[in-house]
């Protein structure tokens, strides 16, 4: 099984309690998804995530077709790391640590996916001609998202 890594960085101007409330908050992912992604929260879900933490979820990732996703929130030391872990869905193995620090000018947020796909060589090169690209794009919409989400008001 061949593992994927995607690591990204980002500094917001806010502070640290102020990213915890908003990252804390599963609601809070569909104002940082793209829209052609049509995410769904599925299942209920509290105002802040703990750990056992149960979300289900609806995602059209390619062509519209509905893909459904169950993630568990695995570990939580507030208001620095979370883990989501996705239980069923797209890929084989897909483990999301999310880490909030203090640093000068605000808050450095960073994202560590480790993931794998199905059918073996298959899933390697949809990886290669598609995959990574659509992550990258998803990525790149949640930077752009959070720096309007916490931009400075005057």
């Amino acid at each position: 099984m061949k593992t994927f890594t995607l690591k990204r960085r980002q500094i917001l101007p806010t502070d640290l309690e102020s990213a915890w409330q908003f990252f804390s908050n599963p609601a809070n992912l569909r104002l940082i998804t793209p829209p052609w992604l049509d995410f769904r929260i599925t299942s209920r879900v509290p105002a802040r995530i703990h750990p056992g933490l149960i979300i289900t979820y609806r995602i059209r990732p390619l062509a519209g077709v509905a893909v459904p996703w169950v993630s568990e929130i695995t570990h939580v030391a507030a208001p620095r790391y979370f883990v989501d872990e996705q239980r069923q869905g797209p890929y084989r193995f897909w483990h999301h640590q999310h880490f909030l620090q203090a640093v000068a000018g605000g808050v450095e947020k960073t994202d560590q996916v480790h993931y794998s796909l199905p059918y073996g060589l298959v899933g390697i090169g949809l990886h290669t001609i598609l995959i990574r690209r659509k992550l990258d794009e998803i990525f790149r919409f949640r930077y752009h998202a959070l720096q309007r989400l916490f931009e400075p008001r005057p």
